[in-house]
């Protein structure tokens, strides 16, 4: 017999983002929990890795400010979140071209204001940036000034439109709704395909639905992009954290779940009122049989170190020309000094496919180009590669997939929703909401819409 210790109201299996934000809402009304997971850590696929002093990601994401989880999940709301220079910078007549500067003109969301004032911000990313970037347009050439004056319009009246419109619109692969937004070619193929591209995970940009396009872009024209300070394993860290203690558990794999108990290989049987799988799809679907299985993108992170950094400044770079399998780069320690010790340097660029053959040598040779900057002398630190890495989102998909199997066993993820982190945190709300409805508990704020599907 277990202990009453084991026993709890929800057992949530899986200590990713997705389950993590649902044990906050299930605690928040009183509900308790106890979450399973069957790592030695929590967080899932956002992991750093620790080596030789350099804090490294295992998979490339990137957040926003905008994200609307990160305000409602009362713990996210103080997270330390290091920021990118305005706008991203791509390679355009043989040097780096700022475009994208969405953010200088004041549309910052009010968490990223916050977040600037408490000091978390790049000393690079206030107004000084904000100078120098309305300096070197007032200097281009007069078409480039043109493609960037529609590019900003464009993005401001998509940071303005309400997000029932956006999921008015056809619905189509994004690749082909792409050229319909009025801007010239060369913007859309070097700019918005492939920041589209490096924030959806989809190279070619044809697997993935128009509307979860949109909302994506949405989002980074209402916001700036991000990471967690101290790399992506500290946001679930930090959630984990802000639970009771005792509430979540490493190292336990569940073997078989019911709708009032679980069982697990290291407690045996644990019962409860509810059951919320919180894993991955491929996870979830071994533990209810006939669950859909979407298809997935494979990430790779080439991590190098360098003498000197490349660049010098926090922005991400977009691999714009496709000269390579690199789809974007950024000196990660120009953004975030605290995943580099004692000064060193880090950068970090993201492959949307399987590890190529000669990987180190045909990233430093493509990396060289877009920096300008010989890579000789740059060391290979760690390759991190998963093949599932992000759910595919094919037209037509559904933004709000149901997160109630049956009453007293519920499902999340970024495979219920878009597969983003804001998309995983989204749905451990909706399946703490189902929770609490079948228990009759209401939530303590009306059931969320899709206006934060983003």
């Amino acid at each position: 017999m277990l202990s009453t210790a084991h026993d709890a109201d929800v057992v949530i299996v899986g200590a990713g983002v997705a389950g993590l934000s649902a044990a906050h809402r299930l605690t928040s009304a009183g509900v308790t929990v106890s979450v399973l997971e069957a790592a030695p850590v929590v967080g899932g696929r956002m992991a750093t890795t620790q080596l030789d002093g350099f804090r490294l990601d295992r998979t490339g994401q990137l957040l926003s400010t905008a994200y609307p989880e990160l305000r409602r999940t009362a713990v996210l709301r103080d997270a330390d979140l290091r920021m990118f220079s305005p706008g991203v910078l791509v390679p355009s007549g043989g040097r780096l071209q700022r475009t994208g500067e969405v953010g200088i003109a004041g549309r910052w969301s009010s968490h990223a204001r916050r977040a600037v004032g408490r000091g978390s911000a790049h000393p690079a990313q206030g107004a000084g940036v904000a100078f120098s970037v309305a300096r070197a347009l007032a200097s281009a050439p007069r078409p480039r000034q043109l493609d960037q004056a529609r590019l900003g319009a464009a993005l401001a009246r998509l940071a303005a439109t309400p997000v029932d419109r956006l999921l008015a619109r056809p619905e189509r692969a994004a690749a082909e709704a792409l050229y319909g937004r009025g801007l010239p070619a060369r913007t859309v193929d070097g700019f918005l395909r492939p920041l589209l591209s490096a924030l959806l995970g989809d190279p070619e940009l044809t697997g993935t639905s128009s509307r979860c396009a949109d909302l994506v872009l949405r989002g980074y024209a209402r916001g700036r992009l991000c990471v967690p300070a101290g790399g992506a394993a500290t946001l679930p860290e930090l959630m984990a954290a802000g639970l009771p203690a005792g509430a979540v558990r490493t190292g336990v794999r569940v073997t078989d779940v019911a709708t009032t108990s679980v069982t697990t290989e290291e407690l045996g049987e644990i019962r409860c009122r509810s059951v919320l799988l919180a894993t991955g799809a491929r996870a979830a679907a071994g533990l209810l049989p006939g669950l859909r299985v979407p298809s997935f993108r494979p990430v790779t992170v080439v991590h190098h170190t360098a003498p000197e950094s490349p660049l010098g400044e926090p922005s991400l770079v977009l691999a714009a020309d496709r000269g390579g399998p690199v789809s974007h780069t950024a000196v990660m320690s120009e953004v975030d000094p605290s995943r580099a010790s004692d000064g060193r340097v880090l950068i970090s660029s993201t492959l949307l496919c399987g590890p190529p053959d000669n990987l180190d040598r045909r990233v430093r040779r493509q990396l060289a180009n877009l920096y300008g900057r010989a890579t000789d002398d740059w060391e290979l630190l760690a390759v991190h590669h998963d093949p599932e890495a992000v759910p595919a989102m094919p037209a037509p998909h559904d933004l709000r997939r149901p997160v109630r199997v049956l009453s007293g066993l519920y499902v999340c993820g970024d495979h219920r929703d878009t597969g983003t982190v804001q998309g995983a945190l989204f749905s451990g709300r909706r399946a703490a909401d189902a929770v609490l409805s079948d228990f009759g508990i209401r939530p303590g704020c009306a059931a969320a819409t899709l206006t934060a599907a983003a």
